[in-house]
Protein backbone atom coordinates (compact mmCIF):
# COMPACT_ATOMS: atom_id res chain seq x y z
CA UNK A 1 0.00 0.00 0.00
CA UNK A 2 2.99 2.27 0.28
CA UNK A 3 3.42 4.85 -2.42
CA UNK A 4 6.59 6.54 -3.62
CA UNK A 5 6.83 10.13 -2.52
CA UNK A 6 7.86 12.78 -5.04
CA UNK A 7 11.55 13.54 -5.44
CA UNK A 8 12.91 16.37 -3.25
CA UNK A 9 13.01 18.80 -6.20
CA UNK A 10 9.39 18.13 -7.16
CA UNK A 11 7.08 21.13 -7.25
CA UNK A 12 4.22 19.14 -5.69
CA UNK A 13 4.08 16.92 -2.62
CA UNK A 14 1.36 14.51 -1.58
CA UNK A 15 0.27 14.03 2.02
CA UNK A 16 1.84 10.66 2.72
CA UNK A 17 -0.21 7.72 1.47
CA UNK A 18 -3.26 6.89 -0.67
CA UNK A 19 -6.72 7.86 0.88
CA UNK A 20 -8.10 4.52 0.01
CA UNK A 21 -5.44 1.62 0.25
CA UNK A 22 -5.26 -0.44 -2.95
CA UNK A 23 -2.20 -2.69 -3.11
CA UNK A 24 0.37 -4.17 -0.78
CA UNK A 25 3.34 -5.99 -2.25
CA UNK A 26 6.34 -7.79 -0.89
CA UNK A 27 9.10 -9.16 -3.15
CA UNK A 28 10.69 -12.44 -2.08
CA UNK A 29 14.07 -13.36 -3.56
CA UNK A 30 14.66 -16.97 -4.55
CA UNK A 31 17.94 -18.60 -3.64
CA UNK A 32 19.18 -22.21 -4.07
CA UNK A 33 19.75 -22.50 -0.32
CA UNK A 34 17.36 -20.15 1.45
CA UNK A 35 18.68 -18.53 4.60
CA UNK A 36 16.52 -18.37 7.73
CA UNK A 37 14.02 -15.52 7.47
CA UNK A 38 14.37 -12.84 10.12
CA UNK A 39 10.70 -11.90 9.82
CA UNK A 40 9.06 -13.28 13.00
CA UNK A 41 5.84 -13.89 11.07
CA UNK A 42 7.66 -16.07 8.57
CA UNK A 43 10.01 -17.89 10.94
CA UNK A 44 9.29 -21.62 11.38
CA UNK A 45 8.89 -21.16 15.11
CA UNK A 46 6.33 -18.38 14.76
CA UNK A 47 2.82 -19.08 16.01
CA UNK A 48 0.34 -18.67 13.18
CA UNK A 49 -2.23 -15.95 13.76
CA UNK A 50 -4.75 -17.48 11.41
CA UNK A 51 -4.28 -21.20 12.09
CA UNK A 52 -6.72 -21.04 15.01
CA UNK A 53 -9.40 -19.45 12.81
CA UNK A 54 -11.92 -21.41 10.78
CA UNK A 55 -10.66 -22.31 7.28
CA UNK A 56 -11.48 -19.68 4.69
CA UNK A 57 -11.36 -19.42 0.91
CA UNK A 58 -9.69 -16.44 -0.75
CA UNK A 59 -10.14 -16.44 -4.51
CA UNK A 60 -8.52 -13.90 -6.82
CA UNK A 61 -10.86 -12.65 -9.54
CA UNK A 62 -8.41 -13.99 -12.17
CA UNK A 63 -7.01 -16.94 -10.23
CA UNK A 64 -5.17 -19.55 -12.28
CA UNK A 65 -3.52 -21.50 -9.43
CA UNK A 66 -4.39 -22.60 -5.90
CA UNK A 67 -2.49 -23.37 -2.72
CA UNK A 68 -3.41 -24.21 0.86
CA UNK A 69 -1.82 -22.06 3.55
CA UNK A 70 -2.53 -23.09 7.14
CA UNK A 71 -5.60 -24.95 5.91
CA UNK A 72 -6.99 -21.94 4.03
CA UNK A 73 -7.53 -22.29 0.29
CA UNK A 74 -5.91 -19.45 -1.67
CA UNK A 75 -6.68 -18.99 -5.34
CA UNK A 76 -4.05 -16.66 -6.74
CA UNK A 77 -3.30 -15.04 -10.09
CA UNK A 78 0.18 -16.04 -11.28
CA UNK A 79 1.89 -13.89 -13.89
CA UNK A 80 5.23 -14.61 -15.49
CA UNK A 81 7.14 -11.36 -15.78
CA UNK A 82 10.64 -10.05 -16.42
CA UNK A 83 12.04 -9.56 -12.94
CA UNK A 84 14.61 -11.18 -10.67
CA UNK A 85 12.43 -11.95 -7.66
CA UNK A 86 8.97 -13.18 -6.78
CA UNK A 87 6.54 -10.39 -5.94
CA UNK A 88 3.35 -10.68 -3.90
CA UNK A 89 0.48 -8.21 -4.30
CA UNK A 90 -2.53 -8.37 -2.00
CA UNK A 91 -5.23 -6.09 -3.35
CA UNK A 92 -8.98 -5.83 -3.59
CA UNK A 93 -9.03 -8.69 -6.13
CA UNK A 94 -7.04 -11.05 -3.90
CA UNK A 95 -3.50 -12.40 -4.10
CA UNK A 96 -1.44 -11.77 -7.19
CA UNK A 97 1.99 -13.34 -7.71
CA UNK A 98 4.53 -12.02 -10.22
CA UNK A 99 7.40 -14.39 -10.86
CA UNK A 100 10.29 -14.73 -13.36
CA UNK A 101 9.76 -17.24 -16.13
CA UNK A 102 12.66 -19.38 -14.95
CA UNK A 103 11.31 -19.90 -11.39
CA UNK A 104 9.60 -23.25 -10.89
CA UNK A 105 6.12 -23.70 -9.42
CA UNK A 106 7.72 -25.54 -6.51
CA UNK A 107 9.87 -22.50 -5.71
CA UNK A 108 6.87 -20.20 -6.00
CA UNK A 109 4.84 -22.34 -3.61
CA UNK A 110 7.78 -22.52 -1.22
CA UNK A 111 7.94 -18.71 -1.20
CA UNK A 112 4.18 -18.53 -0.62
CA UNK A 113 4.40 -20.85 2.37
CA UNK A 114 7.35 -18.90 3.76
CA UNK A 115 5.24 -15.75 3.81
CA UNK A 116 1.99 -17.56 4.57
CA UNK A 117 1.15 -15.68 7.76
CA UNK A 118 1.74 -12.32 6.11
CA UNK A 119 -0.35 -13.24 3.07
CA UNK A 120 -3.26 -14.56 5.12
CA UNK A 121 -3.25 -11.55 7.40
CA UNK A 122 -3.32 -9.15 4.43
CA UNK A 123 -6.09 -11.11 2.72
CA UNK A 124 -8.20 -10.98 5.87
CA UNK A 125 -7.54 -7.25 6.23
CA UNK A 126 -8.67 -6.69 2.65
CA UNK A 127 -11.82 -8.76 3.19
CA UNK A 128 -12.67 -6.93 6.39
CA UNK A 129 -12.10 -3.59 4.71
CA UNK A 130 -14.40 -4.52 1.83
CA UNK A 131 -17.07 -5.47 4.36
CA UNK A 132 -16.67 -2.09 6.08
CA UNK A 133 -16.94 -0.35 2.71
CA UNK A 134 -20.17 -2.19 1.99
CA UNK A 135 -21.52 -1.13 5.38
CA UNK A 136 -20.45 2.46 4.64
CA UNK A 137 -22.43 2.59 1.41
CA UNK A 138 -25.03 5.32 1.76
CA UNK A 139 -28.68 4.74 0.94
CA UNK A 140 -29.79 8.15 -0.26
CA UNK A 141 -33.15 8.72 1.41
CA UNK A 142 -34.82 10.64 4.19
CA UNK A 143 -33.28 9.77 7.57
CA UNK A 144 -29.92 8.52 6.32
CA UNK A 145 -26.80 9.35 8.34
CA UNK A 146 -23.72 11.09 6.95
CA UNK A 147 -20.43 11.72 8.77
CA UNK A 148 -19.61 15.44 9.05
CA UNK A 149 -16.69 16.88 11.02
CA UNK A 150 -16.40 13.66 13.03
CA UNK A 151 -20.09 13.68 13.96
CA UNK A 152 -23.17 12.20 12.29
CA UNK A 153 -25.70 14.32 10.44
CA UNK A 154 -29.22 13.01 9.83
CA UNK A 155 -30.63 13.93 6.43
CA UNK A 156 -34.16 15.37 6.40
CA UNK A 157 -36.04 15.90 3.14
CA UNK A 158 -37.90 19.15 3.77
CA UNK A 159 -39.62 20.91 0.84
CA UNK A 160 -40.11 23.99 3.06
CA UNK A 161 -36.38 24.42 3.66
CA UNK A 162 -34.37 26.94 1.67
CA UNK A 163 -31.46 25.16 0.03
CA UNK A 164 -29.71 23.11 2.71
CA UNK A 165 -29.83 24.10 6.37
CA UNK A 166 -27.87 22.47 9.19
CA UNK A 167 -29.76 22.38 12.48
CA UNK A 168 -28.13 21.68 15.83
CA UNK A 169 -30.05 20.23 18.76
CA UNK A 170 -27.92 20.95 21.80
CA UNK A 171 -30.52 19.34 24.08
CA UNK A 172 -30.48 15.94 22.36
CA UNK A 173 -30.12 12.92 24.60
CA UNK A 174 -26.93 10.80 24.55
CA UNK A 175 -27.01 8.47 21.57
CA UNK A 176 -29.63 10.57 19.79
CA UNK A 177 -28.89 12.62 16.64
CA UNK A 178 -27.62 16.11 17.45
CA UNK A 179 -27.28 17.40 13.89
CA UNK A 180 -29.88 17.36 11.13
CA UNK A 181 -29.46 18.60 7.57
CA UNK A 182 -32.69 19.87 6.05
CA UNK A 183 -32.59 19.94 2.25
CA UNK A 184 -35.29 21.45 0.06
CA UNK A 185 -36.32 18.25 -1.67
CA UNK A 186 -39.63 16.36 -1.66
CA UNK A 187 -39.99 12.84 -0.30
CA UNK A 188 -40.25 11.67 -3.90
CA UNK A 189 -36.75 12.94 -4.78
CA UNK A 190 -34.51 10.40 -6.50
CA UNK A 191 -31.37 9.02 -4.90
CA UNK A 192 -29.24 10.91 -7.43
CA UNK A 193 -30.95 14.20 -6.60
CA UNK A 194 -30.41 13.68 -2.89
CA UNK A 195 -26.78 12.65 -3.32
CA UNK A 196 -25.94 15.60 -5.57
CA UNK A 197 -27.61 18.09 -3.22
CA UNK A 198 -25.84 16.76 -0.15
CA UNK A 199 -22.47 16.49 -1.89
CA UNK A 200 -22.75 20.07 -3.10
CA UNK A 201 -23.47 21.22 0.46
CA UNK A 202 -20.55 19.22 1.86
CA UNK A 203 -18.18 20.72 -0.70
CA UNK A 204 -19.30 24.25 0.16
CA UNK A 205 -18.69 23.55 3.83
CA UNK A 206 -15.30 22.06 3.01
CA UNK A 207 -14.19 25.15 1.08
CA UNK A 208 -15.30 27.48 3.87
CA UNK A 209 -13.74 25.50 6.71
CA UNK A 210 -10.50 24.69 4.87
CA UNK A 211 -10.04 28.36 4.05
CA UNK A 212 -10.45 29.30 7.71
CA UNK A 213 -7.97 26.65 8.86
CA UNK A 214 -5.43 27.53 6.15
CA UNK A 215 -5.49 31.17 7.22
CA UNK A 216 -5.08 30.15 10.85
CA UNK A 217 -2.09 27.84 10.33
CA UNK A 218 -0.44 29.98 7.68
CA UNK A 219 -0.18 32.70 10.32
CA UNK A 220 1.23 30.30 12.91
CA UNK A 221 3.80 28.88 10.49
CA UNK A 222 4.76 32.19 8.94
CA UNK A 223 3.98 31.07 5.37
CA UNK A 224 1.80 32.47 2.61
CA UNK A 225 -0.28 30.31 0.32
CA UNK A 226 -1.44 31.74 -2.99
CA UNK A 227 -4.49 29.63 -3.72
CA UNK A 228 -6.68 26.97 -2.10
CA UNK A 229 -8.67 24.53 -4.22
CA UNK A 230 -10.65 21.37 -3.57
CA UNK A 231 -9.80 18.01 -5.09
CA UNK A 232 -11.66 14.73 -5.51
CA UNK A 233 -8.49 12.65 -5.75
CA UNK A 234 -8.70 8.95 -4.94
CA UNK A 235 -5.07 8.68 -3.79
CA UNK A 236 -4.31 11.94 -1.99
CA UNK A 237 -5.70 13.87 0.94
CA UNK A 238 -3.79 16.98 -0.01
CA UNK A 239 -0.88 18.46 -1.90
CA UNK A 240 1.25 21.59 -1.96
CA UNK A 241 3.11 23.20 -4.84
CA UNK A 242 6.19 25.38 -4.84
CA UNK A 243 4.14 28.30 -6.17
CA UNK A 244 2.11 28.29 -2.93
CA UNK A 245 -0.95 26.46 -4.26
CA UNK A 246 -2.71 24.16 -1.77
CA UNK A 247 -5.13 21.41 -2.78
CA UNK A 248 -7.24 19.59 -0.18
CA UNK A 249 -9.56 16.66 -0.73
CA UNK A 250 -13.13 17.74 0.01
CA UNK A 251 -13.82 14.33 1.61
CA UNK A 252 -11.74 15.49 4.59
CA UNK A 253 -14.96 17.20 5.69
CA UNK A 254 -16.10 13.79 7.03
CA UNK A 255 -13.26 13.78 9.60
CA UNK A 256 -13.04 15.56 12.95
CA UNK A 257 -11.59 19.07 12.92
CA UNK A 258 -8.37 17.91 14.56
CA UNK A 259 -7.67 15.59 11.61
CA UNK A 260 -8.44 18.36 9.12
CA UNK A 261 -6.03 20.61 11.01
CA UNK A 262 -3.28 18.03 10.66
CA UNK A 263 -3.70 17.82 6.87
CA UNK A 264 -3.82 21.62 6.57
CA UNK A 265 -0.69 22.03 8.71
CA UNK A 266 1.04 19.26 6.77
CA UNK A 267 0.51 20.92 3.41
CA UNK A 268 1.38 24.41 4.65
CA UNK A 269 4.56 23.03 6.24
CA UNK A 270 5.66 22.07 2.73
CA UNK A 271 5.90 25.77 1.98
CA UNK A 272 8.77 25.79 4.50
CA UNK A 273 10.32 22.45 3.51
CA UNK A 274 9.53 20.87 0.16
CA UNK A 275 10.31 17.37 1.39
CA UNK A 276 9.48 14.94 4.21
CA UNK A 277 12.72 15.45 6.11
CA UNK A 278 13.01 15.53 9.93
CA UNK A 279 12.96 19.34 9.69
CA UNK A 280 9.65 19.17 7.88
CA UNK A 281 8.10 16.97 10.58
CA UNK A 282 9.44 19.32 13.25
CA UNK A 283 7.49 22.13 11.58
CA UNK A 284 4.29 20.03 11.56
CA UNK A 285 4.84 19.03 15.19
CA UNK A 286 5.28 22.68 16.22
CA UNK A 287 1.58 23.35 15.51
CA UNK A 288 0.10 19.83 15.75
CA UNK A 289 2.05 18.02 18.50
CA UNK A 290 -0.08 14.86 18.27
CA UNK A 291 -0.07 14.71 14.46
CA UNK A 292 0.74 10.97 14.41
CA UNK A 293 -2.62 10.20 16.03
CA UNK A 294 -4.52 12.10 13.36
CA UNK A 295 -2.34 10.64 10.63
CA UNK A 296 -3.47 7.22 11.84
CA UNK A 297 -7.13 8.24 11.55
CA UNK A 298 -6.65 8.96 7.85
CA UNK A 299 -5.24 5.48 7.32
CA UNK A 300 -7.77 3.39 9.21
CA UNK A 301 -11.11 5.22 8.99
CA UNK A 302 -13.51 4.17 6.24
CA UNK A 303 -15.34 6.96 4.46
CA UNK A 304 -18.95 6.72 3.31
CA UNK A 305 -19.36 5.38 -0.21
CA UNK A 306 -21.05 7.88 -2.54
CA UNK A 307 -22.79 5.98 -5.37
Amino acid sequence: MARKLPAPNSTQFSLFEPAFPILAGLPTPIAPNPVPNSDPEAAPSAVSIVSVLSPAVFQHAQANREIRLDGHLIGYALKRVRRKTIGFIVGTDGLGVNAPKWVSIADIESALREKGNWILRKLREQRERQQRLQEARIEWKDGTSIPFLGDNVILVLDPLATGAVLNTNADSLPGKPRLTLHVSLPQTASADQIRDTVQSWLQRQAKRIFEERCQHYAGQLGVRYTRLSLSSAQTRWGSASADGSIRLNWRLIHFAMATIDYVVAHELAHLRHMDHSPLFWDVVRSVVPDYEQHRGSLKKDVLPVFD
